[in-house]
C-alpha cells in the first residue's frame, strides 16, 4: 500500500539557510521523513550537466537575448 500511496505524491522544491551545526539534525530528520537533500552547488551541476551543448546561437544572439532580459526589448 505505501507503493501506491508514493506515487500519488506531488513533491516540491524549496531552499533553506540554515546554521551548518543544524544540518545534521536537519538531515536525519529528512532521511526519516523520506525527503531528499540535494546542495545548491549538486543542483546547479545537474543543471549544466544535462544542459545542451551544442546550441545552433551565434554568441552575438545570445548577447542580443541577455540585454533584451536585463534592459527591455531594443
Amino acid at each position: 500500500m505505501e507503493a501506491i500511496l508514493k506515487r500519488n505524491i506531488t513533491y516540491k522544491g524549496f531552499y533553506v539557510r540554515m546554521p551548518e551545526t543544524d544540518m545534521d539534525f536537519f538531515q536525519l530528520f529528512a532521511k526519516k521523513m523520506g525527503w531528499r537533500i540535494d546542495k545548491k552547488q549538486n543542483i546547479w551541476d545537474k543543471y549544466i550537466q544535462n544542459s545542451p551543448q551544442n546550441v545552433d546561437l551565434t554568441e552575438e544572439e545570445i548577447l542580443e537575448e541577455v540585454r533584451a532580459v536585463r534592459y527591455g526589448k531594443m
